[in-house]
């Protein structure tokens, strides 16, 4: 990998077979490979991370990285959410940042990874717990839709809250605001990351449903990172399908 200013950066890719939406998706065929085994290419050949893994409970998903000379670990316990899934995982690495690349995303933007690390490397105090990226919206439904979790931050790019009702509520629709989609690919020092799996759930981020507002509230600061890429999110059949097109085109 490139010069990475002596910290020592790993990608995780939490994997699950049984999504709710889209059961098995990770091991669809995504013109010629597997989901999961297309995102964890894309990770490795951003060159970087010292190290990508897949991290998964489940055989299928972890032969399928291991059979192609990837690297994985399964999960020995239960877990609610990625962010618990590679806690377990790098508990006993030594690492320094870690990096969570969401499985069924495949189309990763190298730019806007680098972006987020760079936080860190800005960053000697280590002020930044966590480091992430958000992207404008401008189209209503899009806004209006819980399945896009929304962020507002401070005047220092730092989160203020993440919700998936629109955020702020447009009561001065002439204010000019821009509405910003949460992206949920983190970066995370290893110690916000251990302190996130062993702190309980507290009530906004069980109503909400939405991982990173247990950071938000036992007090860590979140860097957000605008970037214009979209990606794409498979969570469904015909989201499959929107990439498949996408992978002939490139």
């Amino acid at each position: 990998m490139e010069n990475n200013n002596s910290l020592r950066i790993i990608a995780m890719i939490p994997a699950r077979f049984e999504a709710s939406r889209f059961p098995g998706k990770l091991m669809e065929d995504l013109n010629g490979k597997t989901v999961i085994r297309r995102t964890y290419e894309a990770a490795l050949n951003t060159n970087l991370f010292d190290e990508v893994y897949v991290v998964t409970d489940s055989d299928i998903i972890h032969n399928e990285i291991v059979s192609n000379h990837g690297k994985s670990i399964k999960s020995t316990k239960e877990h609610e959410c990625g962010s618990d899934r590679i806690a377990e995982a790098v508990m006993n690495m030594d690492v320094d940042i870690v990096v969570n690349v969401q499985g069924d995303e495949p189309l990763i933007d190298e730019e806007s990874l680098r972006k987020l690390l760079e936080v860190f490397r800005n960053d000697p105090e280590k002020t930044i717990d966590l480091a992430s990226l958000k992207t404008p919206m401008m189209d209503s439904d899009e806004i209006s839709n819980p399945n896009n979790v929304k962020v507002i931050t401070n005047k220092d790019n730092l989160a203020l809250y993440f919700s998936r009702f629109p955020l702020p509520y447009p009561r001065e629709t002439t204010s000019g605001v821009t509405y910003f989609k949460h992206i949920g690919i983190y970066a995370f020092r290893k110690e916000a990351l251990m302190d996130f799996y062993s702190l309980p759930m507290l009530e906004l981020e069980a109503t909400e449903k939405i991982e990173c507002i247990r950071y938000l509230e036992y007090g860590k600061s979140i860097k957000m990172v605008e970037t214009n890429f979209k990606g794409i999110g498979i969570d469904t059949p015909e989201d499959l399908e929107k990439a498949r097109k996408l992978f002939d085109t490139n």
